[in-house]
């Protein structure tokens, strides 16, 4: 890439703005290089940039290249709202680039981590992510404003209450009173919601704030999907303008008096799944138009914490097919520990006439597909997998007397099952492949040296180790996202002695 001159940018948005703010902002098509910016409008700012292709030392703000022309705010937001907040955008108009900034290096690093081994696409184009040389985007706020959130034709439209009314149509997915307030609270303080079945429908009204919020939202996301092809929102502002909630469960919430009863009758929130949705959780929105989100960690792991049956699916057809395995190495078990990073794996048939491939059947199609958009594209025993949702309604046993040579396995009963108690706290660690790993259920008398020794033996290089405070916990870094893959597959549930079984889970944390 030629060196970046002054270049000029739009105004800084706001976390809460930036997905409507991008319905009315696209950049315009141009080249691929980067020469002299021109301005984009009265109320651009410029900024100096002066990133270069190479290895620019970790920082929250990300450079990304090569995207395709004509391509929206709210897509590049995409790439980076699974791995944390994000705080400012800025795109080179007619550059075909970007730059995005996340609250956290510990988020960007991950973000980069992730899209090193798995390569990102907008609009099926292949674009590259680096590290940005600056810490932070800074703009000049003296004329900044924010976009007018408005009607699709452009006019301005009068909100009448900050209390919305929600119809969700084509629900084939579960969708909670967590999963709304995830998704809305993108554009204001959400102060109650109330959910309800009405002539056969799940409704909601849910209350914000303040009446700009509920403006905001009702542009952003009327008419826009929860999930690829369903669970749409439909959203009219309620004649209410406040709403009275009696009690705090899965039905109804309010969020601003934590001390409300249940209710006969009524589950109680638990306190560590209401942690899951906390708003710096992962977020549900992602490539608007089309869907919120092909189905992110926080959306999977709240119907899968649920247990909900999804209409039009039976219960076992969450199976997928990977194929491009090294058949040399690969077993049921090793697909069954790496799969079952991201749900409750029941069977594995790894296919006679084709060792590279297999079938692997996880308890809910919820689990399959948030193992699906972890893993695809990751490397396993040196060679990209692919990961894709199979024809299949189930993964068949072999008949009795029948040797398969071991290739398929039953783990419906497997004790290592990581969500099968609902509420786990599991559900709230659910993170892409990353080269940090998570270790817990380590014994007392376990030093440091003890586990970088346990994971050179297993083919990884130990870059840096942290233990928590109270030695039980650790994080380990290794080189590569593919080593710390290796490791997770080999040293999950290892007996460090007098039954101490390692837990290794990947991290969304950097040492």
């Amino acid at each position: 890439m030629d060196g970046i001159s002054d270049v000029a940018v739009g105004v800084k948005r706001g976390s809460d703005e930036l997905l409507s703010s991008s319905m009315y902002n696209s950049p315009n098509s141009g080249m691929s290089s980067i020469s002299d910016g021109t301005s984009n409008g009265s109320d651009s700012k410029k900024l100096r940039v002066e990133d270069r292709v190479g290895d620019a030392p970790p920082s929250r703000v990300l450079h990304i290249r090569k995207l395709p022309n004509e391509v929206s705010e709210t897509e590049v937001i995409a790439l980076g709202l699974p791995f944390g907040k994000v705080t400012n955008i800025l795109t080179l108009k007619g550059k075909n680039q970007a730059f995005l900034e996340l609250s956290t290096e510990e988020a960007a690093i991950t973000m980069v981590n992730y899209y090193s081994a798995v390569t990102p696409h907008v609009r099926n184009v292949p674009v590259f992510i680096q590290y940005s040389n600056h810490k932070e985007l800074k703009t000049d706020n003296a004329n900044q404003s924010t976009p007018s959130s408005g009607s699709s034709d452009g006019t301005l439209t009068s909100p009448s209450s900050p209390v919305l009314r929600i119809i969700i149509d084509n629900m084939f997915y579960p969708v909670t009173l967590d999963v709304l307030q995830q998704i809305f609270s993108k554009f204001g303080t959400v102060m109650k919601i109330i959910t309800f079945t009405k002539n056969n429908q799940f409704q909601a009204l849910l209350q914000y704030n303040d009446a700009g919020s509920a403006q905001q939202a009702k542009v952003a996301l009327d008419g826009q999907n929860i999930y690829n092809a369903c669970c749409t929102l439909r959203i009219d502002y309620s004649k209410l303008v406040n709403l009275n909630v009696k009690y705090n469960n899965d039905k109804s919430r309010d969020y601003t008096r934590p001390e409300l009863p249940a209710g006969d009758g009524q589950p109680a929130v638990d306190p560590s799944m209401a942690a899951a949705f906390s708003k710096d959780s992962n977020s549900l929105l992602g490539k608007i138009p089309g869907a919120l989100s092909p189905l992110s960690a926080a959306a999977a792991a709240a119907a899968a914490a649920g247990r909900v049956a999804l209409s039009g699916h039976s219960g076992n057809s969450g199976v997928l097919l990977v194929s491009n395995l090294n058949e040399e190495m690969v077993t049921p078990q090793s697909l069954f520990t790496l799969f079952g990073v991201y749900g409750d794996v029941q069977r594995v048939k790894i296919l006679y006439n084709k060792k590279d491939s297999a079938l692997i059947q996880m308890a809910d199609l919820n689990q399959a597909q948030l193992a699906m958009s972890h893993l695809n594209g990751q490397k396993m025993y040196s060679k990209i997998i692919r990961v894709t949702m199979s024809k299949h309604q189930t993964v068949q046993l072999p008949r009795d007397g029948l040797d398969d040579q071991g290739l398929t396995k039953d783990f419906t009963n497997s004790p290592l099952h990581r969500f099968k108690k609902p509420g786990s706290k599991n559900f709230q660690n659910i993170f892409p492949p990353s080269a940090t790993l998570h270790l817990s259920n380590i014994p007392q008398d376990i030093t440091e040296d003890d586990l970088r020794v346990l994971f050179t033996n297993s083919g990884g290089t130990v870059k840096a180790f942290k233990f928590f405070q109270d030695r039980k916990m650790a994080l380990i870094q290794l080189s590569t996202v593919e080593e710390a893959i290796q490791c997770l597959i080999d040293l999950h549930n290892y007996n460090m002695g007098d039954n101490h079984h390692l837990r290794v889970s990947f991290s969304k944390s950097t040492i």
